[in-house]
């Protein structure tokens, strides 16, 4: 695994991630942001925050497994959420934990969260980027 995460001394150990990321590896994957799209490009969780999340971060094991890479390859994400409240947050967390249950991992890379006003289709809640690194 050409990840390692930590959370140095000094900074505030939060449990959905962990603040820091070095990469060994040598190849660099961008991943476009994701939506809650299937493989035919049906929106997937219309009004349901959770189902969305957990359908981007899905796609982005879809795209690494596509390229060789695993979630435990992401080095980092960056989310955003249209029209965000601290008080969506259970619906983040369930989203998150969803996947990761179907996916056999706990994706906890450094992780920046976002409100956004609109994102390109009025059903969709939440775009999740991903960068990774693979040796």
């Amino acid at each position: 695994m050409a990840i390692t995460l930590a959370n140095p001394d000094g900074l505030p150990a939060i449990d959905v991630y962990r603040q820091v990321s070095v990469a060994t590896g040598t190849r660099l994957v961008f991943i476009a942001g994701q939506v809650a799209w299937d493989g035919d490009g049906v929106t997937v969780g219309k009004g349901d925050l959770a189902a969305q999340v957990e359908q981007c971060y899905l796609n982005i094991a879809t795209a690494l497994a596509g390229v060789g890479g695993s979630f435990g390859d992401v080095a980092k994400l960056t989310v955003h959420v249209v029209d965000w409240t601290p008080d969506k947050m259970p619906q983040l967390l369930e989203g998150i934990e969803r996947a990761s249950a179907k996916l056999g991992v706990t994706p906890v890379p450094p992780a920046t969260l976002l409100g956004v006003a609109a994102l390109d289709v009025p059903e969709h809640l939440v775009e999740i980027e991903a960068t990774a690194v693979l040796d």
